[in-house]
């Protein structure tokens, strides 16, 4: 059923107007305004410039004008630390640069050169478990080592058939061997990831150094891995508020610790919550956390062509966000990361709900986090490697940079490259590129308080932006079909910004055609 209408649609690309070529690259006041979008990045698929196929820390330096041109202001580095697994989500050394990657020199080359274009580097921190290859976690097999209090050991009372907070087995046995053998210690993902004991004030003073390490590196802020599962580590602890109020205090106590280092540092927090009430509480210790109910609702209204009531949801979000934090907060909305099917697998590959999804993120206020490659449409499903594959630069698959640490597994032709999509102005990457343009242009795109508004019809989502300079009026249409919105009588005369020709305002009637989308003030 699905594919005529596709193929229309790809021929409707067509019609896109010139303004998709523009990029933030032009001249003039409007440029050197903030997008506020962030872009994450998995450094080993991203450019590789030592010919090893694994991608480095000099080649995210070599493309960051790549990045600029998109428009982003901040990029989130996956784990770049030493660790024994290709993610790196297990670490050894907090304070030191995964080979692999590069050097210490690198990553501070890359810092400056990112800051001389005005983009923000946050790292991701890991800091609910290490590897079980750290030298803490060998010494603390040991029961007379100081470290064995770092790790959480299960005693005789213990029931070692606990189910994770994360849905596996929760205790794992030692290592065989004396005087390790028949004990367990705790691990919310799994064997490889034994938990620190957050209970333990050395342990607590450590990750505060830790950060304090990179701050005065120059990094901007943290993503910080499994934020909930600090003391979230059971399946009864999941709707604990002893355990949610044992985390808050230790983010606190983060925050408060770093700021000896950068009083400005940005701690977005990895809160995998799928109910939004779940997330206000969040925000009086961090400064921003992902909103993933909101990318499900986002996702599903591109799916079925129906705004699934998203100005309402994010209007009594914020509201319960603004009371949290007392005041100003930031939302980190995103569509897709490296855990989850990435968008347009998710859309079935249909570019139009791609590019409404794509529209409809980055017209929110806060800061939006773009996967790496979504900007292209590439598709990705489970297992998680396959989430995780190179960055297609070229059309032919292989080219200077490109990495070969993993195959391509989707599917995708030459068209899902930046090679390609560089010189196609109707492209889904000048399509992100215009879109990020608008956030610069329009202040309330990126800061404007969010009011719902409920006259535009179901295929239509819809909300207001308030800021300093006034309010806009942002509108998608979501369906195959044009839809009419009538506006009201004084209010939203003027067609700021619009993404495709046949979009008109006569006699307080705005027509959007077919996946369209307008701002209006």
């Amino acid at each position: 059923m699905k594919f005529p209408r596709r193929l229309a649609l790809l021929l409707s690309v067509a019609l896109l107007p010139p303004t998709l070529a523009a990029t933030p690259a032009a001249t003039g006041k409007a440029a050197q305004a903030p997008s506020d979008t962030y872009y994450e990045i998995f450094v080993r698929s991203w450019y590789d410039t030592n010919g090893d196929g694994i991608g480095d820390l000099n080649g995210v330096t070599a493309k960051l004008d790549y990045l600029k041109s998109l428009g982003v202001d901040g990029i989130w580095l996956m784990p770049v630390n030493p660790s024994p697994s290709y993610h790196g989500y297990d670490i050894t050394d907090y304070e030191a640069i995964n080979p692999q990657y590069g050097t210490m020199a690198d990553f501070e080359r890359l810092l400056q050169e990112a800051h001389k274009r005005g983009i923000k580097v946050v790292l991701d921190l890991v800091i609910n478990h290490t590897s079980d290859q750290s030298p803490w976690f060998k010494a603390a097999q040991d029961p007379h080592s100081p470290y064995r209090a770092w790790y959480e050991w299960a005693t005789p009372a213990t029931d070692l058939k606990q189910i994770s907070a994360t849905g596996g087995a929760l205790w794992h046995a030692a290592a065989g061997g004396q005087p390790a053998s028949g004990q367990h210690y705790l691990g919310v993902f799994t064997a490889e990831m034994p938990d620190l004991n957050y209970d333990n004030p050395a342990v607590r003073a450590e990750m505060v150094k830790v950060g304090r390490f990179w701050l005065d590196k120059g990094v901007d802020g943290f993503r910080l891995d499994a934020a909930q599962h600090i003391y979230d580590d059971s399946e009864s602890d999941m709707d604990s508020p002893v355990a949610l109020q044992k985390n808050l205090a230790w983010w606190h106590e983060f925050h408060q610790g770093i700021a000896a280092s950068n009083p400005h540092a940005w701690l977005v927090g990895e809160v995998a919550r799928h109910n939004e009430d779940e997330l206000p509480p969040w925000m009086a210790s961090l400064d921003a956390v992902f909103n993933f109910p909101l990318a499900t609702r986002l996702i599903d209204s591109a799916a079925q062509e129906r705004d699934r009531d998203i100005g309402a949801t994010l209007e009594r979000m914020y509201d319960a966000f603004r009371a949290a934090a007392h005041g100003r907060f930031d939302d980190a909305p995103f569509l897709s990361n490296h855990d989850q099917e990435r968008v347009m697998s998710q859309l079935d590959g249909n570019p139009q709900h791609m590019r409404t999804a794509a529209a409809m993120l980055l017209t929110l206020p806060g800061h939006p986090f773009v996967y790496y490659g979504e900007e292209l449409g590439m598709r990705g499903e489970k297992p998680d490697e396959h989430l995780r594959e190179p960055m297609r630069w070229y059309r032919a698959g292989k080219g200077p940079g490109e990495t070969t640490w993993e195959g391509w597994s989707a599917g995708d032709g030459a068209a899902v490259s930046v090679e390609a999509e560089q010189a196609d102005p109707h492209s889904l990457l000048n399509w992100y590129r215009m879109l990020i343009q608008w956030r610069r242009d329009v202040p309330a795109l990126r800061e404007g308080a969010l009011h719902n508004w409920r006259d535009a019809g179901e295929h239509v989502a819809a909300w207001e932006l308030d800021d300093a300079q006034g309010d806009v009026l942002v509108l998608h249409n979501l369906s195959g079909e044009p839809q009419s919105v009538a506006l009201p009588a004084q209010r939203f005369r003027t067609l700021l910004r619009h993404s495709l020709p046949g979009t008109t305002l006569a006699d307080g009637e705005l027509q959007l055609p077919a996946y369209g989308s307008a701002i209006m003030k």
